[in-house]
């Protein structure tokens, strides 16, 4: 697991290389099972029931139409122990995943720890412990999987676990931020050369969080500038993961003013791991901040927070990663009614700007099925009060022993649509890129 693996190198992965348009869904995957007082276990799998309905699960991922799926393993459960993996339930898992002929994009880490690291991303060993679970995993099925998602959101993570105190280790302010977020950054790193170590020709899926932020006319200066460099610290773990944090970064004296030195910041620049496609997570009633005297990221009926707002953060991170992009979550609030609204508007600025030329290689509807609101780690009331009402499918509580997956008309047109823009429904390259899996 050291440099000159051929970890990072754009065009070595094969996957979503071949032209189309892939259609994909994910299950919400995050895993913080760290408890304190007020502070529930929160593994959406368990609170779903995924551990016990996962067949039927794949089969309405595989059923509605996806040919991708954005696919993530509890690493709190796979290694229970420092070093010791139970493979029991994972191993049948993914056995389906691939029997239904979906292409998993396997996240590694969508959020947490397992219970024996101390302080989670700020432990000393955090980058070889997830490393080297990383390489277990990308070990055990490297003839069978091969798309591989580092971390998911990681200025999130810095966010929820470095600023906010709401996730181990608990940290407060610029400085947790920073040491949470130069944490995971390493981890990132070391587990892509761990997977790239055990898999032929991986592809590197990074997905980031898409903000975007819109100033009151009335905004004071301060917070005009404070704003834009919020927008650059959405931004800085895949900067640093990439190698583009250089003296002339605008983040870099806020760096040095939290305690990260020169010597990271060169290793960095000397191990660069850039994407073989660079995912955003976009929702239009979540992703939009209007900034008034403070920040608040939650604007749906404001400007651009729909299509113009999708195609603007896309555009963003092609422009900046220079790798092809992937539409790793939306979804929207509401009715069946309110998905397919937002699904027909944002697949079709999808379709405009491939045809103009934007290498947009797919399209996510996250959640599959309804996912519990995180605010249940804090709350008191039984699991099915935080039901937030984001998938294709519907979760109902009743019968009250079992969460039963409920079809809404949204399934039938997210079909249709991956009928008709899906690899299925586009002729075949006339020379397939050699070794395509996708």
């Amino acid at each position: 697991m050291t440099a000159g693996t051929g970890a990072g190198v754009r065009g070595a992965g094969r996957a979503f290389d071949d032209g189309a348009l892939h259609f994909a869904v994910g299950i919400e995957d995050t895993f913080v099972p760290q408890v304190r007082p007020g502070h529930r276990a929160l593994d959406e799998y368990e609170l779903t029931d995924h551990y016990r309905q996962w067949r039927s699960d794949i089969d309405l991922a595989a059923d509605s139409g996806a040919d991708a799926i954005r696919y993530g393993v509890p690493w709190y459960r796979v290694e229970p122990e420092p070093g010791r993996f139970v493979w029991d339930w994972l191993d049948p898992v993914v056995d389906h995943l691939l029997e239904r002929g979906l292409v998993p994009v396997v996240d590694l880490v969508h959020y947490g720890t397992p219970l024996w690291l101390d302080n989670a991303a700020i432990n000393a060993s955090y980058p070889e412990r997830v490393a080297a679970y990383a390489y277990a995993v990308a070990s055990r099925y490297a003839d069978r999987l091969h798309v591989y998602t580092p971390a998911n959101e990681p200025a999130v993570n810095a966010e929820w676990c470095g600023e906010t105190a709401a996730w181990p280790p608990y940290l407060t302010g610029p400085d947790g931020w920073t040491k949470v977020a130069t944490g995971v950054a390493r981890g990132i790193v070391l587990t892509q050369q761990a997977v790239a170590a055990a898999v032929a020709a991986p592809t590197f899926v990074h997905v980031e969080a898409a903000f975007r932020y819109e100033l009151a006319d009335d905004a004071p200066d301060e917070v005009v500038e404070g704003t834009r460099l919020r927008a650059q610290r959405d931004l800085l773990i895949e900067d640093l993961v990439c190698g583009l944090v250089d003296g002339d970064h605008p983040l870099v004296p806020f760096l040095h003013r939290h305690g990260v030195s020169d010597a990271t910041l060169e290793w960095h620049r000397a191990l660069p791991m850039p994407p073989d496609v660079m995912g955003v997570n976009f929702y239009p009633h979540l992703s939009t901040g209007v900034v008034e005297a403070d920040v608040s990221r939650e604007a749906p009926a404001r400007g651009r927070s729909g299509a113009d707002g999708l195609e603007e953060v896309l555009r963003r991170f092609h422009g900046r990663y220079g790798a092809p992009v992937f539409l790793t979550e939306t979804s929207s609030r509401g009715d069946a009614e309110a998905h397919i609204v937002w699904l027909e508007e944002s697949v079709d600025r999808i379709v405009e700007l491939r045809a103009g030329g934007l290498p947009v290689v797919g399209y996510t509807w996250f959640p599959l099925f309804d996912l519990l609101d995180w605010s249940y780690r804090t709350g008191t009331g039984p699991a099915a009060q935080y039901l937030e009402p984001l998938g294709l499918y519907r979760l109902s509580a009743e019968p009250a022993d079992a969460l039963r997956r409920e079809t809404t008309a949204a399934v039938d047109r997210f079909r249709q649509l991956a009928q008709t823009y899906g690899p299925s429904g586009r002729p075949a390259p006339a020379h397939p890129t050699e070794g395509s899996r996708a």
